[in-house]
């Protein structure tokens, strides 16, 4: 298996902090400013595998970042979430947590996750 997630050699990330069992990895995008991942330093493939230290971990990690990016870009929100399985938008397949900085003036501002779920354009078909 070779897991991009498992050996960090992304070009595009840095490793900006980490703990006993996970890192954050930031992008270095300029146009998603801030925008990061938690992961795992063991390979998970889902959320649902972590192991109650990793979300324990996960969730210091999450507070430390949250600070960090707080004092560094004063966004006016965040978005913080997981994908799961291919259908659930994951496209690697290493558990890692989306922590994506928001901004007023962004033309998708105050647009959730959710927003593109509810669109007409999402309604699943009629079986009978």
């Amino acid at each position: 298996m070779c897991c991009e997630y498992c050996y960090i050699t992304l070009e595009h990330q840095h490793i900006m902090m980490d703990n006993e069992t996970c890192m954050y990895l930031q992008l270095k995008e300029p146009e998603i400013i801030g925008s990061g991942i938690i992961i795992p330093k063991q390979h998970r493939e889902t959320v649902f595998d972590l192991t109650e230290e990793e979300w324990l971990d996960t969730l210091a990690l999450l507070q430390e970042v949250k600070t960090v990016l707080d004092a560094e870009y004063q966004p006016d929100g965040y978005n913080v979430g997981w994908n799961t399985g291919s259908v659930g938008g994951q496209h690697i397949f290493h558990a890692h947590l989306h922590v994506i900085p928001r901004f007023a003036d962004e033309p998708f501002a105050g647009k959730g996750i959710r927003h593109w779920f509810k669109s007409q354009d999402n309604i699943r078909p009629v079986t009978p």
